[in-house]
C-alpha cells in the first residue's frame, strides 16, 4: 500500500491524478483503463448511494460484481456538489489533480458551478474529459441517452441481426464501451499535448458519435449506393466467403479474406475445380453468387464436427474458428497465456474473477491480482488528510 492508503501504482499513467465524478459505464470504463495503465483516480459519488452500478448485478456478499469489474483499483470520496462544503473538498481535489472526468448531460457542471471554462480558468493545467450522449454542441446536445438509445440512432442496431428479424441489440454495451474507449483515447492525448505544450485541454465525447465512427464499412457502402444497408446475419458484407458456417454439432467462422485464401479452402475441403470456377475466381465474383457458395460449403462442413474443420483449417493456414459461449472464451488456453482473466482480491466478496488489460505495454507488469472497488467513502479521511497538508 502507497502511503496515501491506495495501492501502490505501477504503468505509463503512474503519477498521474484522475478526479472522475462519471458514473455507470461510459466515464468509469475510461478511468478504469486509465487506473489499469498506473493512474490514480479517485471516484467521487453522491452520498448515501454512490455510482448507480452499485446497484446492479450480479452480487457477492452484498456486493456488485458489475461495479467490480468497472471500478477495481480506484479510491472513493463521497461528496455533495450541491453543498459549499462538499465544493469546497473538490476545489482541492481539482487543484492538485491532471484530469477530470465527467458524463453528465451537458450544462449540469455549469450549473454545479465547475463547467470547462471556469474551471480552465482556476485549474489551467486540468484537462478535462467529459463523455455525453450527444456531445457538447449540436442541437441533440441536451438529450438524455443511454447506451441502447445511441446503438439504435447511430444506426448499428439496423445492420445487427439476420435480414426480417427486428432490431436486435448488440449483445454487450458498445455505445458505453465505446465511448470510454474514445474518451480514454482522448485523454491521454490531451495529455501529451499538455506534456508538449504546457496547455490543457477539453475533450468532448459522444456517445451518438461514437457510434457512427464504428460503422466503418456499412457508412462507406451507404456513401458510395445511396442505399442503406441491413442486417446480414453472420457474413461479411463485401467479403466471401467470410462468415459461420453449419458444421455437424454447431458452427464454425471460417474467414477467406482474399483470393488466396479462397483457393487454399478449396484444396482444403476437396474442391480444387473452384480455384477456376468463374463464379469464384475474385472476391467479387463470390460475392454476387454469396447464397450459392454458402450452400455447397455447407454441404461439405456439415458432414464433420466443428472440432474437425478447425483443426483442418489452421493446418491449411485458413483464419477460422469456433463460436465459444462465454464460459468458452474465458476459459479458452489463449486467454489465460494472455492473462486475461484475472482476480480482484476483495475482503468483502473474497477472490473475483474479472476480465483483464487487454494493453500489454513491455517493461510493466501485468499482475494476475488486481485491487478491489473501493467501497462507498472509504478513502474519505486519508484523502482529506492528504489535500490539507
Amino acid at each position: 500500500m502507497a502511503a496515501d492508503g491506495t495501492h501502490a501504482r505501477t504503468g505509463p499513467l503512474a503519477g498521474i491524478t484522475v478526479v472522475d465524478v462519471s458514473r455507470i459505464l461510459a466515464g468509469p470504463y475510461c478511468t478504469l483503463l486509465m487506473a489499469e495503465l498506473g493512474a490514480r483516480v479517485i471516484k467521487v459519488e453522491a452520498p448515501e448511494t454512490g455510482d448507480d452500478a452499485r446497484h446492479f448485478g450480479p452480487f457477492v456478499n452484498g456486493k456488485s460484481a458489475y461495479f467490480q469489474s468497472i471500478n477495481r483499483g480506484k479510491e472513493s470520496i463521497a461528496l455533495n456538489l450541491k453543498q459549499e462544503a462538499d465544493k469546497a473538498i473538490f476545489e482541492k481535489l481539482l487543484a492538485t489533480a491532471d484530469v477530470v472526468v465527467e458524463n453528465f448531460r451537458p450544462g449540469t457542471m455549469e450549473k454545479l458551478g465547475f463547467g470547462w471554462d471556469t474551471l480552465h480558468a482556476k485549474y489551467p493545467k486540468l484537462i478535462y474529459a467529459a463523455a455525453s450522449g450527444f456531445g457538447h454542441s449540436g442541437p441533440d446536445m441536451e438529450r438524455p441517452a443511454y447506451d441502447m438509445v445511441v446503438q439504435g440512432m447511430g444506426g448499428i442496431m439496423s445492420i445487427t441481426g439476420h435480414p426480417g428479424s427486428p432490431p436486435t441489440r448488440i449483445g454487450m454495451s458498445i455505445g458505453d464501451i465505446g465511448s470510454g474507449l474514445y474518451a480514454a483515447t482522448g485523454v491521454m492525448s490531451a495529455l501529451y499535448h499538455r506534456a508538449m505544450t504546457g496547455e490543457a485541454t477539453k475533450v468532448d465525447i459522444g456517445m451518438f458519435d461514437c457510434q457512427l465512427a464504428l460503422l466503418e464499412n456499412a457508412a462507406v457502402r451507404y456513401f458510395t449506393s445511396g442505399k442503406a444497408p441491413g442486417p446480414l446475419g453472420a457474413r461479411h458484407p463485401s467479403i466471401t466467403p467470410f462468415q459461420a458456417f453449419k458444421t455437424q454439432d454447431g458452427y464454425v467462422i471460417i474467414a477467406a479474406g482474399n483470393d488466396a485464401l479462397f483457393k487454399k479452402l478449396a484444396d482444403a475441403i476437396g474442391k480444387p475445380d473452384w480455384k477456376n470456377d468463374p463464379r469464384f475466381i475474385t472476391n467479387d465474383l463470390r460475392s454476387q453468387h454469396a447464397a450459392t457458395l454458402e450452400s455447397e460449403i455447407e454441404a461439405i462442413l456439415t458432414t464433420e464436427p466443428t472440432e474437425h474443420w478447425v483443426g483442418m483449417m489452421d493446418a491449411a493456414g485458413i483464419p477460422a474458428g469456433p463460436i465459444n459461449d462465454i464460459g468458452q472464451a474465458v476459459s479458452y488456453p489463449q486467454a489465460t497465456a494472455r492473462n486475461m482473466v484475472v482476480e480482484v482480491d476483495d475482503p468483502i466478496t473474497g477472490p473475483v474473477k474479472v476480465i483483464g488489460n487487454p494493453i500489454k505495454i513491455s517493461g510493466f507488469p501485468d499482475p494476475t491480482t488486481r485491487p478491489p472497488a473501493p467501497n462507498l467513502d472509504q478513502d474519505r479521511a486519508a484523502i482529506l488528510k492528504e489535500i490539507e497538508q
